[in-house]
């Protein structure tokens, strides 16, 4: 039997370890400034430890086992950091998007704003719960670096590891920006939101993870290009899995309300694809709701049987199917460790059926 799905738990308790450690570390920090952070440090804690799939740290470590780096705590701390940088990312595209909730609680801005409320604070609560996010997410991001930095790997290491990293996050705010524009711009075609899905989470939840994991085990080109061949494919169809539960999702899994991509107006390729094929009643459909903060459960209902009738979610099935094989058939001719190869072709299933 595959000892695999035993160490991707393992491994989730070990970053959480690592990131409660860090954050116990940090707590003093805020401390000394004042102890009106406090409900800082109670966000934040409650979002990174009391939830998350762990996927970016899993990929970054695996990328370093399959390059034959060895399991040591001080990796799988540095890897630990982009869970502090998904936070960073999560709390501001929440921000973004005027998100309610993530996780199945309240997104960031609106905790803080519910404080704001409950304390009868001057001002308008939900100015202050958007400024606290966005500061919250600031910090995040400079704690990400410094628990990389601070991780026990050894300086060459990170010296290696550190132009990768600066281009996921770079890529990442890309991304971000090219999303807000497609929506500012009310939708593109097919191409431009697989683009906008490729910088904003393709590369950033896998490609990059991998080769920074890679480049922390000192690997050579081959082994950056058979990740690339493996992870920018799986980065897409995870993705699009994403938009698709964004409409279509179970609330108890994806921690969000039913529809809740409809009402924000996501243009992702599944709406782009509807929009390819629909006739002028469907598009009409799809103008009148896509983008409704206060759309009904019977506006849902409309333009998901608009996506089901021209044959979009179909469409995205099909090509989830097909990047997942591209993405396995990559992964076996990549020159990687067979035990890490085993894990990841698991966390490339689980990944797109979103079982992690």
């Amino acid at each position: 039997m595959s000892p695999a799905p035993l160490d991707r738990d393992d491994l989730r308790q070990r970053v959480g370890k690592a990131l409660s450690a860090f954050l116990s570390g940090q707590a003093p920090r805020l401390d000394a400034v004042s102890e009106q952070l406090g409900p800082l440090q109670d966000a934040l804690g409650a979002f990174l430890l009391d939830g998350g799939k762990r996927l970016r740290p899993a990929f970054c470590y695996w990328g370093f086992r399959g390059a034959g780096g060895s399991g040591s705590d001080a990796v799988v701390t540095a890897a630990a950091c982009l869970e502090l940088l998904q936070a960073c990312a999560l709390i501001h595209d929440d921000v973004m998007d005027g998100s309610d909730t993530r996780r199945g609680q309240p997104a960031m801005h609106r905790r803080f704003s519910a404080l704001h409320r409950g304390e009868d604070w001057h001002g308008d609560p939900e100015a202050f719960g958007m400024s606290a996010a966005v500061l919250l997410g600031d910090l995040c991001l400079i704690w990400a670096d410094e628990l990389l930095n601070t991780s026990g790997m050894p300086a060459d290491a990170l010296l290696r590891a550190q132009p990768v990293y600066d281009e996921m996050r770079v890529e990442l705010m890309a991304g971000q920006y090219l999303d807000l524009l497609e929506q500012a711009l009310g939708g593109g075609t097919v191409e431009s939101a697989l683009r906008v899905a490729r910088y904003k989470s393709a590369k950033y939840t896998i490609e990059k993870p991998l080769h920074m994991g890679a480049a922390l085990a000192g690997a050579p080109l081959e082994v950056l290009v058979g990740y690339s061949g493996y992870g920018l494919p799986l980065g897409e169809a995870f993705q699009l899995r994403d938009d698709v539960l964004g409409v279509f999702g179970d609330p108890a899994t994806t921690g969000k309300p039913a529809g809740d991509d409809l009402r924000e107006g996501k243009r992702t390729a599944l709406v782009a694809m509807a929009l390819s094929s629909a006739s002028p009643a469907q598009t009409g459909v799809v103008r009148r709701h896509l983008g409704d903060p206060h759309l009904s459960e019977q506006g849902v209902a409309e333009l998901r049987q608009v996506i089901c009738e021209t044959g979009a979610l179909d469409r995205v099935e099909q090509l989830i199917a097909e990047l997942m094989d591209d993405a396995l058939a990559a992964l076996q001719a990549a020159p990687v460790d067979e035990e890490a190869r085993a894990v990841l072709e698991e966390l490339a299933v689980a990944a797109t059926a979103r079982a992690v």
